[in-house]
């Protein structure tokens, strides 16, 4: 059968993907379907393709009507009420973490090398916030080397987004072309989507392959260090401390809010 409730999982991923800090991987661990996202994109190039379709076509509408519809709004959010924002994923991102951990049975099959590599995935990602760069200007006039650079920015920012816990958007951020990309989203640029688009492509099969092998051979190991990733997240997206009495209402508002869409969500799509 179809999977047509893959449109609104797709969407939801697609929002967290615009975000940077956030990844779609760790929306799909909410989701509860991380391990057939993974599996699925595997199995469509094996003679079961038709079946995995019905999976990944759904899932896939969603997500690019999801980047296509709120590029321009997440933009605004972060534009004009950025602390609040980042708030709310942060909320949703700690929200993530009960449904790791009990999906990898940490309490009775994480060993002492499983909690040293939940560390060292957390000081991975955390220690990316050393690296954040205030925006960039978007390009203007693209050359060759400014569609490979795309290209690539496109397969490096896919392999992050389908593992939880790395932003692709950040990583998009540190190299210089989140802006450049956005834009190009929310403008319609067709050079400029499927430019990225193609290298989004290829980095998400690539990357799904490393991470069902992993999966599947070492997978309390894999749950280890995905967990400190998402924990390494939480330090990126923090946005500081409110500047005043009204923001700190409002961040509280929007943590909480936060919070309480990844339990929803978890509750119902694990139940």
């Amino acid at each position: 059968m179809w999977k047509w409730k893959n449109i609104y999982r797709g969407m939801l991923m697609g929002a967290s993907d615009v975000v940077p800090g956030v990844s779609g991987g760790t929306i799909a661990v909410v989701l509860g379907i991380y391990d057939q996202l993974i599996a699925a994109i595997n199995g469509f190039f094996s003679k079961e393709w038709k079946h995995h379709l019905k999976f990944l076509l759904p899932l896939g509408l969603g997500v690019i009507t999801s980047i296509l519809l709120l590029a321009n709004l997440i933009d605004w959010l972060f534009e004009h009420y950025p602390g609040p924002t980042q708030f709310f994923f942060l909320g949703l991102i700690i929200g993530v973490l009960p449904f790791l951990t009990h999906k990898a049975d940490a309490k009775n099959k994480f060993e002492g090398r499983h909690y040293l590599l939940l560390i060292i995935g957390a000081l991975v990602v955390g220690s990316m916030v050393i690296f954040q760069t205030s925006e960039s200007q978007p390009m203007t006039d693209l050359t060759f080397a400014s569609y490979a650079g795309l290209f690539f920015s496109g397969w490096l920012a896919s392999s992050a987004m389908i593992l939880p816990g790395i932003s692709g958007s950040f990583l998009l951020l540190i190299i210089g072309m989140y802006t450049t990309i956005i834009e190009g989203v929310a403008d319609l640029k067709l050079d400029i989507i499927l430019t990225v688009g193609l290298g989004v492509l290829i980095g998400i099969v690539i990357m799904s392959k490393i991470i069902k092998f992993f999966l599947e051979n070492y997978t309390s190991a894999t749950f280890g260090l995905i967990i400190g990733l998402v924990l390494g997240s939480v330090v990126v997206i923090f946005p500081g401390i409110p500047e005043n009495g009204v923001m700190w209402l409002v961040s509280i508002i929007t943590f909480l809010g936060g919070l309480t869409g990844a339990w929803v969500l978890g509750r119902f799509e694990y139940k």
